[in-house]
């Protein structure tokens, strides 16, 4: 196992970037050698640049550029011939779909972005690219079909060494274990990535392994305390690093576990918190369930039923039309929960959509030739 984490999306000039380097210092050095490659005239050096700031701006939350960002990237490095570089960029595309609820799309880029690392013979673009696939289909709660994906590339993470993809694919079975039920073996697995990021200086992995722990402590213990604390620990490095989606995934889980403790008003403050923070990043996923959150919160500190109802048909419908399974039955499981029925007679019948094709569609921003 490697001894300190690494981060492939760092290429180029940028090789010897830490994997814990803040994200605002990686797009400051990202675009500084980006303007190089391209007084340069380089292509290759530029897409490998350009895969940098597609992904600084992505973790910021900075939807609009980390589109334009890896468009770039990828039209440099067809223009440069080079398949590998292709490939991380898709990889990088396929990412930013998945977070803006585009899941279809996600699926189609993150598949091309696989084929692309095999026939550019780069194992790691590979890698990645189908470690997205996995997580896609996991976020989408189609969990019998990733499952074995996720255990077949931990398989591959341990024998190659690599220990940053170790950390996401424990992370990612442990979830997997979690909302399926298992959460002993979830609390197994979630502590076994937060000591492997730990020993190799991996803090977002870490911050991460530190949620999902605060998470299955917070549900099947009730230990309130013990998963604030977790969770203020994950957050200074979410903050120091500037990662506005572990941080607004963070607040989530701490408006979850005030929640738990019957701390409602406190849940509702920070739901609402994280519901602004998922906003501005353009995340649909996330804010759906922060959503969620608050229309449970709201319920149980005496919102009229009819009210709470109507926005659950909202929730549902709005779940429905990303395609996010699990998801969709958190909310059912809400309708019982909280002792009131749908709003309206087709509530529990819509679709799951033709309109994430459509959200699909804008997502790519018309056809540029980048997949």
């Amino acid at each position: 196992m490697q001894t300190k984490a690494l981060a492939p999306e760092y290429q180029g000039a940028l090789t010897k970037m830490s994997v814990n380097a803040s994200l605002t210092d990686a797009l400051a050095e990202g675009v500084r050698h980006l303007r190089q490659a391209e007084r340069s005239g380089s292509q290759e050096e530029g897409a490998r640049a350009g895969l940098a700031v597609a992904e600084a701006h992505l973790r910021l939350g900075q939807v609009a550029e980390a589109d334009r960002a890896w468009k770039a990237s990828y039209r440099a490095a067809r223009a440069a011939g080079n398949t590998g570089a292709m490939a991380w960029a898709l990889w990088s595309g396929g990412t930013l779909a998945r977070q803006r609820g585009s899941l279809r799309l996600a699926f189609r880029l993150l598949g091309l972005a696989a084929e692309a690392g095999k026939q550019g013979g780069d194992v790691v673009a590979r890698g990645y690219s189908l470690a997205g696939l996995a997580e896609t289909g996991r976020i989408q709660g189609d969990y019998a079909t990733v499952a074995t994906l996720h255990e077949q590339l931990l398989a591959e993470a341990r024998a190659r060494g690599e220990a940053r993809h170790t950390v996401w694919a424990l992370e990612g079975i442990a979830q997997i274990h979690r909302n399926t039920g298992s959460l002993d073996s979830a609390l197994e697995m979630f502590e076994e990535a937060a000591a492997l990021a730990g020993e190799a200086d991996d803090r977002r992995g870490r911050a991460w392994a530190l949620r999902g722990i605060a998470d299955i402590v917070s549900l099947r213990d009730g230990a309130t305390a013990r998963a604030l604390d977790l969770l203020a620990e994950a957050e200074v490095a979410c903050r120091e690093m500037n990662l506005s989606s572990a941080l607004a995934y963070n607040h989530k889980m701490r408006a979850n576990a005030l929640f738990r403790a019957g701390r409602y008003e406190e849940a509702h403050e920070v739901y609402e918190q994280a519901l602004g923070e998922f906003r501005a990043m353009d995340e649909p996923r996330g804010e759906a369930l922060a959503s969620l959150g608050l229309v449970k919160a709201r319920a149980r500190l005496g919102r009229d039923r009819g009210a709470t109802a109507a926005e659950l048909d909202e929730l549902r419908g709005r779940l429905d039309r990303i395609g996010l399974l699990n998801a969709r039955e958190m909310v059912e499981r809400a309708y019982t929960e909280l002792g009131v029925e749908p709003a309206s007679a087709g509530a529990r019948s819509a679709g799951p959509a033709s309109a994430d094709a459509c959200g699909a569609e804008r997502a790519a921003g018309g056809r540029d030739g980048r997949r």
